[in-house]
């Protein structure tokens, strides 16, 4: 049972068959001890048995820093997303912890006058994440209450979604197009929830630009703010797609990052275009990196998420561990260094950076409100702390389908969408672009032209130029080996409704 009042929310709840690991039950309390509690000790007892290692050892130990992300991401959910605490708890956030430290979270405080989630792993560390309106929640530094940046409002210059017709409002026709066999399609919906294990939370369909089919799940529906993590590296590259039309930049320039233009430093042969196809040969460890082992250290790839650092910084002072355009791989240094990219243009020509997405980009495609997280320091971390609704992912899929121009306007310069779904050379297999993934080995029952929006926890838009089709497919991140094997059977059936009506 869950008691919230204006102070505080408390419940006890086992993990059960959600989380064999985490049996241990746990209390939700409007009070919660100091942040870092004994930090130093424990830090210099990691850093020691990493350096003697040879390992990556950032400050904080990897529970430190693990409890971070979690009370993060929980707090988004809460305050963001409008999710119960429990569900939240049990369903996102838990993979920041390795599996053996997922069992000893004792303490969750969910201060809802405050607006903060506080989280105590083995009753010693205790982190902060607090809800800063417009810019979602963020990780507050060890030791501090409070974060770096001035928070702004974020305001949509469109008129209510209901007095506009779709894809720039919510009005739309009823039911599918008479083409589209609509038995077919409502078994393709069905597929996408078939099984709950799934925890899918929406599938949307939009068919020569119309919605032909649309559903929601645990309780979420077309206005919430749903996590959507990777899918934000592809919000990234339109960004900066505007500001290549604008002639701030060009995919051949060398990257306009102030410390890689001193003389004889190697990361000046870095070009745009290679952050973009994830191929600057940037030093950053990954997970998915091929070689990657623990001994390596906490990967960097984590520890923008949980560290609660200069993100953009951290990833753009990483050292040259290949040359640029001649080792493909996934990490966020290089979406992260597109980012900072991004922001000195917009900072250097005196707009605010805050609202430069809602301004630039959702205003004119009908996005009247997208929450994008920060770090800290003001840094957008749309390499995974980004929420948006289905149908805002599916705008920006239409975006795309249509080859960057939006009713008649041209928003990204012509041959954007060809460049960002091409394959990145650098890369083995033809799985890549810039920022977008391929079907090129035909992971997905979908056509070879199909390329996609992904994200952690099963996050996916699909653009299907051959099929004018965009599909978005989201859900909550324990659910993501299920949601992913419902989706490819969603999506066959999907394609065979289409292929009737062709």
């Amino acid at each position: 049972m869950v008691r919230i009042d204006s102070c505080r929310s408390t419940a006890r709840w086992p993990f059960g068959p959600f989380r064999p690991s985490l049996l241990v039950a746990v209390t939700v309390a409007a009070c919660g001890g100091a942040d870092g509690r004994d930090l130093a000790s424990r830090t210099v007892a990691w850093l020691q048995s990493a350096t003697d290692g040879g390992a990556y050892a950032p400050p904080g130990t990897p529970p430190d820093l693990a409890i971070a992300g979690y009370a993060k991401v929980l707090c988004s959910a809460v305050f963001v997303s409008g999710r119960d605490v429990d569900e939240a708890a049990r369903n996102s956030g838990f993979f920041f912890l390795a599996e053996a430290d997922r069992d000893r979270v004792t303490d969750i405080t969910v201060d809802r006058d405050g607006k903060l989630v506080r989280m105590t792993w083995a009753d010693s560390i205790t982190r902060t994440a607090k809800f800063y309106s417009d810019q979602g929640c963020v990780i507050h530094p060890v030791g501090e209450d409070s974060v770096h940046f001035a928070p702004v409002v974020v305001e949509t210059s469109l008129p209510d979604a209901m007095t506009q017709e779709w894809p720039m409002g919510d009005v739309e026709p009823d039911g599918p197009p008479p083409e589209i066999d609509s038995v077919k399609l409502a078994a393709a919906v069905d597929a996408a929830f078939a099984d709950p294990e799934a925890l899918t939370a929406a599938f949307l369909v939009a068919y020569r630009g119309r919605i032909i089919a649309e559903r929601y799940g645990q309780g979420a529906d077309k206005d919430t703010q749903l996590e959507s993590w990777s899918m934000g590296k592809s919000l990234t590259a339109t960004l900066l797609g505007l500001l290549v039309r604008e002639g701030e930049l060009s995919l051949d320039d060398p990257a306009p990052v102030s410390v890689w233009r001193e003389d004889g430093d190697p990361r000046g042969a870095i070009e745009v275009q290679d952050l973009l196809r994830m191929s600057s040969g940037l030093r950053f460890i990954a997970p998915r990196d091929p070689d990657y082992t623990p001994d390596k250290g906490y990967p960097d790839h984590m520890y923008i998420y949980t560290g609660a650092i200069d993100a953009f910084a951290h990833s753009y002072t990483r050292p040259v561990q290949f040359p640029p355009n001649t080792e493909g791989r996934y990490r966020n240094s290089d979406p992260l260094t597109i980012g900072h990219i991004i922001k000195q243009i917009v900072t250097g020509r005196g707009e605010e950076y805050l609202t430069f997405p809602q301004t630039a980009l959702f205003d004119k495609i009908g996005i009247r409100r997208q929450v994008l997280e920060p770090d800290p320091y003001g840094n957008f971390l749309l390499t995974g702390y980004d929420y948006g609704t289905a149908r805002n992912w599916a705008r920006l899929g239409l975006l795309h389908l249509w080859d960057g121009v939006w009713l008649g306007e041209r928003l990204l310069p012509e041959g954007w969408v060809e460049f960002v779904t091409s394959p990145a050379p650098a890369w083995s297999q033809p799985v890549y672009g810039g920022f977008f993934w391929l079907n090129g080995i035909g992971e997905w029952n979908l056509p070879d032209d199909a390329y996609f929006m992904a994200g952690g926890g099963g996050q996916r838009t699909f653009v299907v130029p051959s099929l004018d089709l965009v599909v978005v497919r989201m859900g909550h991140f324990r659910g993501s080996a299920a949601g992913m094997a419902t989706l490819n059977v969603a999506l066959e059936k999907l394609v065979a409704a289409i292929d009737g009506a062709r």
